[in-house]
């Protein structure tokens, strides 16, 4: 009987150039978090691999880093001390500010792109200014003092910014912000379409950024909601976006691809704290064989659409890659 295809009869070489998704280096951003202080790096416990460090770690890290292949990385900071509106993240020497700073300068080869939020600045957690009335976020207070953020970012020299919050408008008003601030050609990662997930958990303990009431569900998404996840991203390409995320990654591969086939902007997705705990703990007690579990979750996400993968697990992918 005639056969069009028949996988047995390709080698190594000839399914690699048959192949219809490539995972590369080149498609990671990795995160790291800069504390305050000298020779600090802390694990974390719920997120083995991870750590908090010093400004002068992170400028260790990123040799590290540059010596795999990697040459994108995405920066969190953690104050000294938290306020109602995260003034840290408002000044010039603020944690943020000064590790943008020092890492262009001591890596001018590094894309650096920062998370532009407060709640790791926040004594409350939350990520702006607290409506204490009705217990939630003031949005249209907090677009201001992120306008603000922005702009110390760009001053610091960042290639790129990450606006993290889900406030209505943030993207309007963070390109009308750089724009009037002569940035305007500095590119705006969405956070467009982040969904209100439980698979955050171990990121807040390493951002020290546990909410002190409630929740985030009145300002983050509805992980119920496909059609108001498209029109978020929708929404966000339309007041300037240069590129679109949807956040938890694993368990919204069907909504990367809804979004992928309603943009053609690059698409990033952010494999989060808990799916790299999940795996990392399913490894370690030997549950899953983890080398391939990690690849094949990789090239999940890119089939899925990704362009762009924001991941902890970013210098083990580099490895395997290598």
């Amino acid at each position: 009987m005639f056969q069009r295809f028949r996988r047995n009869r390709l080698n190594s070489h000839l399914r690699s150039l048959v192949r219809e998704t490539h995972v590369s280096v080149n498609d990671f951003i990795y995160p790291l978090f800069v504390r305050s202080g000298e020779g600090i790096k802390t694990e974390v416990s719920s997120m083995p691999g991870v750590y908090q460090m010093s400004l002068d770690e992170v400028l260790k890290e990123c040799e590290v880093l540059k010596a795999l292949g990697i040459y994108s990385i995405i920066l969190f900071g953690i104050p000294d001390v938290k306020d109602s509106i995260g003034s840290d993240a408002l000044h010039d020497h603020g944690i943020i500010a000064t590790a943008i700073r020092e890492v262009k300068k001591m890596h001018p080869d590094m894309f650096v792109v920062s998370d532009l939020c407060f709640c790791e600045y926040t004594d409350h957690g939350h990520c702006g200014i607290i409506d204490h009335e009705h217990e939630t976020v003031n949005n249209d207070a907090t677009l201001e003092i992120s306008a603000k953020q922005a702009l110390i970012h760009a001053k610091a020299g960042v290639d790129m910014i990450a606006p993290s919050g889900m406030m209505d408008g943030i993207i309007e008003t963070l390109r009308e912000s750089l724009d009037l601030g002569g940035y305007e050609n500095l590119p705006i990662m969405a956070y467009s379409t982040k969904f209100a997930s439980g698979y955050y958990g171990p990121f807040r303990d390493v951002a020290e950024s546990v909410p002190s009431f409630g929740d985030r569900s009145s300002y983050q998404m509805d992980p119920a909601n496909r059609r108001e996840a498209i029109a978020e991203s929708v929404e966000d390409e339309m007041q300037g976006a240069d590129i679109l995320m949807v956040k938890p990654a694993l368990a919204y591969l069907d909504i990367i691809r809804d979004i992928r086939e309603n943009t053609s902007l690059p698409l990033a997705v952010y494999n989060v704290s808990g799916e790299y705990a999940m795996l990392k703990h399913a490894g370690a007690t030997g549950l899953i064989d983890y080398d391939r579990v990690l690849m094949e979750t990789m090239i999940g996400f890119k089939r899925a659409g990704a362009d762009i993968i924001i991941s902890y697990h970013a210098k083990e992918v580099a490895t395997l890659l290598a």
